[in-house]
């Protein structure tokens, strides 16, 4: 019989909702399905800008929950209508929300996290069980409550034989660390992914990203201008560390630019050898063993990005998750889905080797159909 979940996800990116329809029955996860909508402009602005501090914030950030939730919804149904599948098939969504405040550990000793979300609506409009407030619980253990793909990571592409390295670059760069057989997972925010580059292209050539990476592979990169954006101090943090807009955003790299007058596209350039070295840099040090590094998320899709990857990392085999049985905009989606499912089983969801946490949690909240 059937075990299907649905996991929904929309990352700092903020391009829209990413949708799959899993199955777990024989013991793995086999995706039937896959749905994505993109943000409405009204609503995406007002999630990017809620990413500040702003006025009017909690009536502002509560209609952007609603409208999320109904994106949300339509995805779901898209889901069931391609699969024919009705909603009392689907055991729960697991719905992550939108991050829009992300400091763990800052203010004392559990800190906070805030994704942006009404599980209630969801659960509502579509007839579904719903888990969400995934990485609260994490937090309250004393973690950083990211990331959470990790354990998901490690049940997909882990193999007996050899070490794995998964990177996600979605608006954040992420990287899991596989060890071969069952050794101890590492993981980690290694700092900006998409967020940056997708900023830039937006403002300089009116383009929501930069398609394959063809506007920066034009340009050059700037070495001072590097070494400036280098010295940012999270990326000599260790692990465990998350991070997120709160730190890597426009006025920050506005900081680091000053007055100059560089060619916008060799900030592009520089952009996207700031995202390629700090995830190859993280990876030779946490995880040089590795021998294969598969990449999902939006960046899996530069194909310019891939190749500075390629070319910081020669001994490491570089892949799109594609090539290893599941499409980079999936991969995040698929983890929620299997999220939820750890929920509803009891599961833990957290790691603590990588998170921090005083040891396994089950996570999220279950809002009833």
């Amino acid at each position: 019989m059937a075990e299907l979940f649905i996991g929904l996800m929309s990352g700092t990116s903020l391009d829209g909702v990413d949708g799959v329809l899993a199955d777990f029955s024989n013991g793995g996860i086999a995706v039937q399905g896959y749905a994505a909508a993109p943000f409405p402009m009204g609503l995406r602005a007002e999630l990017m800008a809620l990413n500040t501090a702003g006025s009017n914030e909690l009536h502002r950030a509560a209609l952007a929950a609603n409208g999320l939730a109904r994106v949300y919804a339509r995805v779901v149904r898209q889901l069931l209508d391609d699969a024919d599948v009705a909603a009392d098939a689907i055991a729960a969504i697991g719905a992550h929300g939108q991050t829009v405040r992300h400091r763990p550990g800052e203010f004392d000793e559990v800190g906070y996290t805030l994704q942006i979300n009404n599980p209630s609506l969801i659960a509502e409009l579509t007839g579904i069980r719903v888990v969400a407030d995934f990485r609260s619980r994490d937090l309250a253990a004393g973690g950083q409550g990211a990331p959470l793909v990790p354990a998901f990571h490690r049940a997909l592409f882990a193999r007996d034989d050899q070490a794995v390295a998964v990177l996600n670059i979605g608006g954040i760069s992420n990287l899991s660390l596989l060890p071969a057989g069952s050794g101890t997972v590492l993981g980690f925010d290694c700092g900006p992914g998409n967020a940056l580059l997708d900023h830039w292209s937006q403002t300089h050539i009116g383009q929501p990203f930069d398609a394959g990476g063809q506007w920066a592979a034009s340009g050059r990169v700037l070495p001072e201008l590097l070494e400036r954006l280098l010295g940012e101090a999270y990326f000599a943090k260790a692990p465990p560390k998350s991070t997120g807009r709160d730190l890597f955003h426009p006025n920050w790299l506005a900081s680091h630019l000053g007055t100059s007058a560089a060619s916008p596209v060799d900030v592009q350039a520089t952009l996207t050898e700031l995202t390629a070295s700090t995830c190859a840099s993280h990876l030779l040090r946490y995880g040089a063993d590795s021998r294969t590094l598969v990449v999902c998320g939006g960046g899996a899709l530069n194909q310019h990005l891939l190749t500075r990857l390629r070319a910081l990392l020669p001994a490491v085999e570089v892949v799109s998750s594609a090539e290893r049985g599941l499409p980079p905009q999936e991969v995040e989606a698929a983890a929620f889905a299997w999220l939820a499912r750890a929920t509803l089983r009891g599961e833990a969801g957290n790691l603590a080797s990588v998170t921090g946490a005083r040891g396994p949690r089950v996570l999220g909240a279950i809002y009833p159909a």
